[in-house]
């Protein structure tokens, strides 16, 4: 079976890259973002009558980014109890930190993954939050 995991459970990548890559007993899944599996929709996110985005509902973002992690691990044969790291990108670190640490808490509950945070001036789609991840598989899934 090939190390190299596409799913449609998940969005579809904006770019020529899988969801996520086997390596041993690694899984290095690519940038996940909070759009919706299918439409491609963004969740809470409010646009002006010229499309102009004019607003966004952050924990809408968190809970779709987060689902689309999931989704992504569980295609790849991997549970969320398998995270060891996550990198996290926020276009607005002073405007939705607290909102997304809160759900973070809620999410990780009794998952020790480390976890970096990064406030970045923008992403390649109008979302609020990204996620990269590393999870450790308890045994080669081939």
């Amino acid at each position: 079976m090939s190390n190299v995991v596409r799913t449609d459970s998940a969005p579809a990548p904006v770019g020529a890259y899988p969801h996520a890559r086997r390596v041993g007993q690694l899984l290095f899944l690519s940038g996940v973002g909070p759009r919706t599996p299918g439409s491609n929709a963004i969740p809470g996110n409010v646009y002006d009558t010229d499309g102009k985005l004019t607003g966004y509902d952050m924990e809408a973002q968190c809970r779709q980014v987060f689902a689309n992690v999931r989704a992504v691990l569980e295609a790849s044969g991997a549970r969320w109890e398998d995270l060891v790291d996550v990198t996290v990108y926020l276009t607005d670190m002073a405007r939705d930190f607290s909102t997304y640490n809160r759900l973070y808490a809620e999410y990780f509950a009794g998952v020790d993954a480390c976890r970096t945070t990064l406030g970045i001036t923008a992403l390649p789609t109008p979302i609020a939050i990204e996620l990269k991840c590393i999870a450790a598989l308890p045994s080669a899934v081939d």
